[in-house]
Formats: C-alpha cells, sequence, structure tokens
C-alpha cells in the first residue's frame, strides 16, 4: 500500500525495497533464529512523487542515511516484531520526507536601533566602572 506523506507526496511501494536482517544485541535464542530487523531503502532520486527542492533538502536531512546513488536507507531494530519494526521504518521514512516537504523562510535582515546601541555601551561603561572600583586599595 502506498505511503501517504502530504496532500501533494504520496510514494508508491515500487519506490521502496525492504530487507529483514537478524537484529544484534540482547534477546536470547529469539535474536539468533529470527530476522527481525528491517532496512527500509527509498530510490529518492529516482522518485517522481518528489520535486527537485524538496529532494535537496531530503538530501541535506538524511545525512549518512543517503547512498551514493541517490536513496535513503532507514534500519530499525527496537522491537521484536518484523511487522513493528516495518511500521516504525516507514513511519520515520514519511516523517522524514515531510520535513523535507517544507520550505524553510526567508531570513529577513534586522537592524539594531541607535538608542539599544547607545544603552548597550552605556551599560558596558558603568560595569567596567564597577570593575575597576575593584582594584587594590591606596593608603
Amino acid at each position: 500500500m502506498p505511503l501517504h506523506v502530504t496532500p501533494q507526496i504520496e510514494i508508491q511501494d515500487w519506490e521502496m525495497t525492504e530487507q529483514f536482517v537478524r537484529a544484534s544485541g540482547p534477546g536470547g535464542q529469539n535474536v539468533n533464529k529470527v530476522s527481525s530487523a528491517v532496512e527500509l531503502r527509498f530510490e529518492a532520486e529516482r522518485s517522481p512523487a518528489l520535486p527537485g527542492p524538496v529532494k535537496a533538502r531530503l538530501r541535506r536531512l538524511a545525512g549518512r542515511r543517503w547512498t551514493k546513488d541517490g536513496a535513503v536507507v532507514i534500519q530499525v531494530s527496537e522491537e521484536r516484531s518484523q511487522t513493528r519494526n516495518r511500521e516504525i521504518a516507514r513511519d520515520r521514512l514519511a516523517a522524514l520526507l515531510r520535513a523535507a516537504s517544507v520550505a524553510p523562510k526567508r531570513r529577513v535582515k534586522t537592524r539594531v536601533s541607535a538608542n539599544q546601541k547607545r544603552k548597550r555601551v552605556e551599560a558596558k561603561k558603568r560595569r567596567g566602572e564597577v570593575k575597576a572600583l575593584r582594584g587594590e586599595v591606596e593608603e
């Protein structure tokens, strides 16, 4: 079933591949027998669902999870259940895509008013005078 990220972005199943591997760490015999950890791979660079700017932001947000061939790889081995790990991986991918789909606001340059500059300098002078009085006492 497709992954609904935003009303405009919907990821189809053929764009994602899942591979189940054995999880590391504690878990007793279960960890040695069952491949419960999931490795979700999303071919972001080739995805027709993502516009160019979203792909660029996704690449920056994904960091080490972005591969050389333009895929996002998410690994989850938190739960003992394979289906639960699969749900967590899909949720994480959706959250990452949602974050990448939000365009950052442009920064509006502001200036410090002359009055604020004057107040700052006066405060520094007052502080300097207080510190100057802390010197050694002359007899």
